[in-house]
């Protein structure tokens, strides 16, 4: 099987770049390809960049220059329920683009896009399922995605009222183009600010949660 990896910035990849697999790296389009192998699968990594654009560039160079069958996202998250707290480890279930409304020309709800039948893009239930079968303490996320990193208080109240409770500016986009071209794809998010906190809070905890959440999409890779 082939599995493609989409990981946001640098601080991120880090993770992936200081692990113990063996890594080729490729130029194409612009972009270094990090190629591995884990078990019998051919494993291609790519830094996407922040925001939905970028993401969803890079899914499709995976899929459609590498053949992926599933798309793979580790990274950090914040946090729009107060509750939640740095380290928290999720799989995300379903993922919204909190900037994306085409209801005042089409039939559709707010941020919903037609191929759905609600404002939510889901994700794969069976990769899901067996994330959560490796770690079973891990828990349920609902994402918001958009192309602003978001900090103001009454930001996190509107998007935790659309029924999020992380937000990040990738997942979206990955979701959809996996939705689209008919591959599973699955994402595990730790938090690195909390509904408090802003982007000192990310600075501070991005290295550590990131490499919280990788430690598991590495096990996952493992056992693929």
């Amino acid at each position: 099987m082939k599995i493609g990896i989409v990981i946001a910035i640098a601080r991120e990849l880090k993770s992936f770049l200081e692990s113990d697999f063996e890594i080729e790296t490729l130029n194409l389009y612009n972009r270094e390809i990090y190629k591995t192998k884990v078990n019998n699968n051919e494993v291609y990594a790519v830094k996407s960049g922040y925001g939905l654009i970028d993401a969803a560039a890079a899914t499709q160079l995976l899929i459609s220059t590498f053949g992926c069958e599933v798309i793979l996202n580790f990274g950090v998250t914040g946090a729009l329920d107060r509750t939640l707290k740095v380290d928290d480890l999720f799989v995300v279930t379903k993922t919204i683009n909190h900037d994306y409304d085409v209801s005042p020309i089409d039939p559709v709800k707010l941020h919903q896009y037609e191929e759905f039948p609600d404002e939510y893009i889901p994700l794969d239930k069976g990769l899901i399922d067996f994330a959560k079968s490796l770690y079973p303490q891990l828990k349920d996320a609902v994402d918001a995605s958009g192309d602003r990193f978001i900090v103001e208080t009454q930001d996190k109240i509107n998007l935790y009222n659309l029924g999020c409770n992380i937000c990040d500016m990738e997942i979206a986009a990955i979701a959809r183009i996996c939705f689209i071209s008919n591959v599973k794809c699955l994402s595990i998010k730790c938090i690195s600010d909390t509904f408090d906190g802003d982007g000192g809070d990310f600075n501070t905890n991005v290295t550590n949660s990131a490499n919280k959440a990788f430690k598991l999409m590495e096990d996952i890779l493992y056992k693929l």
